[in-house]
């Protein structure tokens, strides 16, 4: 279907939507396999983001006004300022610190790197099925068993599913066959051989990778946290998964908290708080 598209329209970029476009191995493949060179894949893609599409239908087509607005990131959720947030933690009876942003993403890699279970709460939640780096619980990707840590404490999962790796866009190509931007976690794409030891806990058992490619235009704390996971460790890369148990993915502070409370993660980053047991 690909290829006939492509010699009708002769354009090398390529727009998907619709739920097969969720199916990431196809996605991955496309440009192997056909003559596309640039891809961009609706995070929302599902029966969820079609009001998108009517939206602009209606706003470029029948309404006849020209395209600007470039859709870049799914940042486009509920945010909640830290007074709000101080609220809820004070409230929670836990232990907790205020820290600056540097301080935030610092403690939060060291903590990762130590092989805790990390919640990540901050700015606006997600539009789509991915936790993208906003509403997330991230771990090491270097431990082999991280995998089966975080099934047994609160994922609870299938064993066959693979967890996905957040990488530093800049750095895709010392661990991917491809380069091409993933920034939704809609691409699967091969591990390099040599690479797959070193992150295995996101490596799938065919030695590919569901990854999210992370710039620092459009998620520069996510981007400077996995960045400080890199000076303590030496790779680019965490283990992202989605910050819920059994529910949908968390989108306020107090489901942030409930969720936390609920389950065996060790630390919460929610805002500007660390929040420990």
């Amino acid at each position: 279907i690909l290829m006939h598209l492509h010699a009708k329209t002769n354009s090398d970029r390529l727009c998907l939507a619709g739920g097969v476009a969720f199916n990431s191995v196809m996605n991955g493949k496309i440009l192997l396999n056909t003559p596309f060179k640039q891809v961009y894949i609706q995070p929302a893609a599902g029966d969820a983001g079609t009001a998108v599409g009517v939206c602009y239908w209606i706003n470029n087509v029948v309404l006849g006004r020209p395209r600007a607005f470039v859709m870049e990131h799914a940042y486009t959720g509920p945010q909640f300022v830290n007074g709000e947030i101080e609220h809820v933690v004070r409230g929670s009876g836990l232990n907790f610190r205020e820290l600056s942003n540097e301080e935030l993403t610092r403690a939060a890699a060291r903590a990762i790197a130590d092989g805790k279970i990390v919640g990540w709460f901050q700015g606006r939640m997600e539009f789509g099925p991915r936790a993208l780096g906003n509403r997330s619980i991230v771990v090491d990707p270097r431990r082999a068993d991280m995998k089966d840590i975080l099934n047994a404490r609160i994922k609870k999962r299938e064993p066959f599913r693979p967890f996905a790796p957040s990488i530093l866009e800049e750095r895709t190509a010392d661990y991917f066959e491809q380069t091409h931007p993933a920034p939704t976690m809609l691409m699967v794409f091969q591990v390099k051989p040599e690479k797959r030891a070193v992150v295995p806990a996101v490596t799938h058992v065919d030695g590919s990778g569901r990854l999210q490619t992370v710039s620092r235009s459009t998620n520069p704390l996510y981007h400077q946290l996995i960045s400080d996971f890199e000076q303590i460790t030496g790779v680019p890369i965490v283990l992202n998964t989605s910050f819920n148990e059994d529910e949908p993915i968390v989108c306020s502070p107090q489901h942030a908290m409930d969720c936390f409370q609920k389950t065996k993660m060790d630390v919460l980053f929610v805002g500007n708080y660390m929040v420990e047991r």
